[in-house]
């Protein structure tokens, strides 16, 4: 147990703490989540605060435990039943003695870490001990873990409480979030459209305070994209950087989990807690999540920022999306940053065949055994079968070749980051479309001609083992949000955090502009 007098715990910084009045439409319904009436919440101080500040009030004992709990959950039963977020809920009686616990652990001088009192939902691709994890799949759906994840054991022994599930798509395909079990999960600025994914229910949560921190986990963006729509942050980091649990160690997938938050400061204590080094995944980076807990605020005057826009038509953008991430890139510009127009040279449509090549034999290998039965292949999402059967077309020899390719493009991004401190790219290529849609078929005039092409600008950072911080960028003509990827070199996560720091102290988009539902009549 950690001492109270920790200044990693004690010596948080602390924000004004805002209580708003929330009252807004809904659009209609769709996959089985009714429109709603507007609603009205004078909402608790305790969820308007930002983590650290919310850590720091309950180590100091200036709220208890069990009023956070109790605030969290009567605000969670208000707000979800419109956006469908948090979509496995434990008992509150149950949440509210361990609440107590943590409270009695508190009173005998006792902290369990940064996270303790909070109540948290983990994405459901996560195995959580006792608590229902379907990973949005109708096979899954009354499948009950008996332990827990590597990166859940770590939340837990940090303090946090588990009060459910968060939404995703099916397995995590696609990056929008909606599944056969619970349905889809809806923008927290308009009920319309989509929440992004695959970690939507974590982004929605998290922008509408229904959760302090959220993890989530990316492969094609999915930390990145709903962060994007949802105004809030999320964080790939590098591979290994948060070790994750896999069949195969050595050969590990380019899926990784990370933090999401409403500020920095608070993505960068949460990523403490996940990294660091596990024995049982013997790829996972050696340095301590420690590294996390150092100060943001830095110089960045003279750094080279490369706006890579659409890639020199790559990777075509809805009209307005370009025009706000400019906007937001000239914010580095005005804290002393130097901004140039320019993208890594190499053969983009190779590296986008070799995305889906590994992605196939990636992805579906996990899958296989549901698609070689036949009644659970009957269940399986269209997006399933073709990362199954993109798998099942390649030989190893294939397979090879695409990791070649990948590692040229991450020697081509190497060799760019020796010119650039910073590459800034837009976190979607479109804004939050219609929630009843399953994914874009046309951008700017260009077919899409799979289920995440709409997706390239992150996949293809993927493919580079870079970092990517996604950060809110601003709001289009329509009131929709997007946001900005702010990539460094390979293990380089710090860097991007104290950039993400600076930019936010210039924008503060997730305060400045809260959801509707949020904000003050």
């Amino acid at each position: 147990m950690a001492d109270l007098k920790d200044e990693s715990i004690a010596g948080v910084s602390r924000r004004t703490v805002l209580s708003l009045a929330a009252g807004a439409s809904v659009g209609a319904a769709a996959y089985g989540v009714p429109a709603k009436t507007p609603i009205a919440t004078r909402t608790n101080d305790l969820v308007m605060m930002d983590a650290t500040t919310l850590a720091a009030a309950i180590h100091s004992r200036r709220a208890s435990c069990v009023e956070v709990m109790t605030a969290y959950l009567d605000h969670i039963d208000r707000i979800d039943p419109v956006v469908n977020a948090i979509v496995v809920r434990e008992e509150r009686g149950d949440l509210l003695a361990q609440a107590h616990e943590r409270d009695r652990q508190l009173a005998r001088g006792e902290s369990m870490g940064p996270l303790h009192g909070f109540p948290h939902a983990v994405k459901d691709l996560q195995p959580v001990k006792g608590i229902r994890t379907t990973m949005g799949s109708p096979i899954l759906k009354d499948f009950v873990p008996s332990a827990d994840g590597l990166m859940v054991a770590r939340l837990r022994k940090a303090g946090a409480i588990f009060i459910g599930k968060t939404n995703t798509p099916e397995f995590g395909l696609g990056s929008h979030t909606y599944n056969q079990v619970f349905g889809a999960t809806r923008n927290a600025y308009d009920q319309s459209r989509s929440a992004g994914g695959s970690s939507g229910g974590a982004a929605v949560a998290l922008a509408l305070r229904m959760l302090p921190v959220a993890d989530g986990s990316d492969y094609g963006g999915s930390l990145r994209n709903p962060a994007g729509w949802n105004n809030v942050f999320g964080f790939r980091a590098s591979i290994g950087r948060v070790p994750n649990d896999a069949r195969d160690a050595w050969l590990p997938s380019m899926g990784v989990t990370g933090p999401m938050a409403r500020t920095v400061t608070d993505l960068a204590m949460l990523l403490s807690v996940q990294a660091g080094f596990d024995a049982r995944t013997p790829l996972a980076l050696d340095e301590d999540g420690s590294t996390f807990q150092r100060r943001l605020d830095s110089d960045l005057k003279g750094k080279r920022i490369a706006w890579g826009g659409d890639l020199r038509g790559h990777t075509p953008c809805e009209p307005g999306v370009l025009d706000v991430c400019r906007a937001a890139v000239q914010i580095f510009e005005s804290i002393g940053c130097v901004v140039e127009e320019a993208t890594p040279e190499y053969d983009l449509d190779a590296v986008w065949q070799a995305v889906v090549r590994l992605r196939g034999w990636q992805l579906g290998a996990p899958l296989l055994g549901y698609y070689n039965d036949p009644a659970h292949r009957a269940l399986l999402k269209p997006e399933a079968v073709f990362e199954v059967e993109t798998g099942l077309r390649q030989s190893a020899y294939d397979i090879t070749a695409a990791s070649v390719v990948r590692t040229e493009w991450y020697h081509a991004v190497r060799r760019f980051f020796e010119r650039y401190d910073y590459f800034i790219l837009p976190t979607a290529q479109v804004f939050p479309f219609d929630v009843g849609l399953h994914w874009p078929q046309e951008i700017a005039g260009r077919r899409m001609t799979t289920y995440h092409e709409w997706m390239k600008a992150t996949l293809l950072i993927t493919m580079s083992g870079c970092p990517a911080l996604a950060a809110p960028a601003g709001f289009g003509d329509r009131g929709l949000p997007i946001g900005i990827q702010i990539i460094g070199p390979n293990r380089r996560e710090l860097d991007c955090l104290r950039l993400a720091y600076a930019y936010e102290s210039a924008t503060n988009w997730p305060n400045v502009r809260l959801p509707p539902l949020l904000a003050a009549r």
